[in-house]
């Protein structure tokens, strides 16, 4: 085989949501000034649910979809940055569930950027042969990682997963990864303290950063992919802040038509698991035709980046 596709998504979010008038009660802050600077109108807190839990629900329902029995699965990949768990890996635990009998299990953290990251990791296993079928999972349960106290940070923080299931094809779907990172300014997006490990960010440098350096990065990911982003019908970039992804995607040239993700409004910033999530939520509304191209860019702690273009399940 000559490449991989998307052949399945699946997603899962906690009952339990978060709304800015509850944070009203936690910290010093309003509904308008979250709004006003984030963008973000409510978020999902997993309470008696694990990163474990959610990633499953999500692999669950991506794999049901292929219609692959969990035999067929040869790589299992989690993105996450919010697990305890080391040993075994999510995605050993995943694995179990699921019963797949011997696939490759790995956990992968390269932050928010993990999804996009891990994508590219399984992609680049299919064209290699080394598997037939992989699930790629984004998992996070960031409320365990938020300082509540903090009203900068804690506002911005929910809890998801996504899934994909990817199989290999003749026809290259998954285009060409643009990665990379900036290791001298990795303290931007961080978590401290190593015993209870909390989010913290520079937020005006993240956000500098992602709307000055970033739009160019995402275009060269559609370069890569033989295409012009005139030629997308979706965008799904890391839910970070909806004034990032409005400020980036700006400054693409785009056709008016164009599907942007936005679903950091209603869920936060998920991390690893932002890019898959709102990508399976907008497939199963249909708002992406089938089968047209839609760029999957991710960025976060490291500071990482990771982007390639799919042909839409």
């Amino acid at each position: 085989m000559s490449g991989s596709r998307v052949v399945a998504l699946g997603h899962h979010q906690p009952q339990r949501m978060l709304t800015n008038a509850d944070l009203e009660k936690m910290v010093d802050t309003n509904d308008e000034w979250i709004r006003q600077r984030t963008g973000i109108a409510t978020r999902r807190i997993a309470d008696d649910e694990s990163v474990t839990d959610m990633a499953a629900s999500a692999a669950a329902k991506a794999l049901a979809a292929s219609g692959l029995e969990p035999a067929a699965i040869g790589q299992i990949i989690v993105a996450t940055c919010s697990a305890i768990d080391r040993c075994p890996s999510i995605a050993a635990q995943v694995a179990a569930r699921l019963n797949v009998p011997s696939a490759v299990c790995f956990d992968l953290n390269n932050a928010c950027a993990g999804f996009c990251t891990a994508l590219a990791t399984a992609d680049h296993t299919l064209r290699a042969g080394a598997a037939q079928h992989a699930l790629v999972i984004g998992a996070e349960k960031m409320s365990d990682l938020a300082d509540w106290t903090d009203r900068a940070s804690c506002i911005l923080l929910g809890d998801g997963a996504g899934a994909a299931v990817l199989s290999a094809s003749d026809e290259p779907q998954i285009g060409p990864v643009t990665w990379g990172s900036d290791p001298t300014r990795n303290n931007a997006v961080r978590l401290v303290d190593a015993w209870q490990p909390r989010f913290a960010q520079e937020g005006q440098a993240v956000f500098r950063w992602a709307t000055s350096e970033l739009p160019a990065v995402a275009a060269q990911a559609c370069e890569r992919a033989g295409i012009a982003t005139t030629d997308l019908a979706g965008i799904v970039t890391h839910q970070a802040n909806l004034r990032i992804i409005e400020a980036m995607t700006r400054k693409l040239e785009l056709r008016d038509d164009v599907v942007i993700a936005r679903d950091v409004v209603d869920s936060g910033n998920t991390s690893a698991a932002s890019v898959p999530l709102a990508l399976s939520k907008m497939v199963e509304r249909g708002e992406l035709p089938s089968g047209q191209p839609v760029l999957l860019f991710a960025f976060g702690g490291g500071l990482s980046w990771a982007g390639q273009v799919v042909t839409c399940p």
